[in-house]
């Protein structure tokens, strides 16, 4: 059996090291292990044993942080309390990447706003179609979560985009998804989905700003690329 990371040389203790080094200097692997803080004591894997099974798994930290409760329970030694604090610690990196966009606050660029949603978005495994309501100024009013799911026609049809708009009198409509794939060039629907819900804006009085599709680790604007 292995001894415990309790029995080993003080320097090479992740939580000593951390202490004494900064966290920077802590591998992947070591900062998982003082989240799981203990290993399996059935095969003998300590923490870090656990935190470089995982991450040989899943492939990384990216693919991990979205791994589901059963998936991660999978793995001897860890349970659903274990599985929920590496949720948890997931969410409040995605939460804390994300540029806080609140009602009042004035869009100004696509920039800005994949910049608040890609850590929301980038790792979903569905596609999430969202619209973000705008006054006058192009201030948010509220955002609305219009689909979820592969994006067709019957799904995002414009009377389910326009109704929370006419209801909140928004002067214009932001539109945000996400491609599953990583790829965020968009799709022949994409194209034909921005075009019927310009038009209908337009029939309506509401102004299409944007449609913006987020991918990992980049975007594309349909008005930047003059779509």
């Amino acid at each position: 059996m292995r001894a415990s990371i309790k029995n080993w040389p003080e320097a090479e203790r992740p939580r000593e090291k951390l202490l004494q080094k900064g966290a920077a200097t802590l591998t992947d692997a070591e900062l998982l292990a003082l989240i799981l803080r203990t290993g399996d004591a059935g095969s003998g894997a300590s923490a870090l044993d656990q935190g470089r099974q995982l991450l040989q798994h899943f492939g990384g930290l990216q693919v991990l942080a979205n791994a589901t409760t059963a998936e991660l329970c999978q793995f001897p030694g860890i349970g659903p309390a274990k599985a929920a604090e590496l949720q948890g610690v997931f969410e409040l990196a995605r939460r804390f990447q994300a540029v806080e966009f609140r009602p009042g606050d004035r869009y100004t660029s696509s920039n800005e706003v994949y910049h608040h949603y890609h850590a929301q978005l980038r790792d979903r495994k569905k596609e999430v179609f969202l619209a973000l309501l705008l006054d006058s100024k192009n201030r948010l009013i509220r955002e609305v979560c219009v689909s979820e799911g592969s994006l067709n026609a019957s799904i995002v049809h414009p009377r389910e985009v326009f109704s929370p708009a006419v209801r909140e009198s928004a002067a214009a409509v932001l539109f945000i998804h996400n491609h599953p794939s990583g790829d965020p060039a968009p799709s022949r629907e994409d194209i034909e989905l921005t075009r019927r819900l310009r038009e209908a804006g337009e029939l309506m009085g509401i102004r299409v700003l944007d449609h913006i599709v987020i991918g990992n680790g980049s975007y594309v604007s349909f008005t930047d690329r003059g779509l």
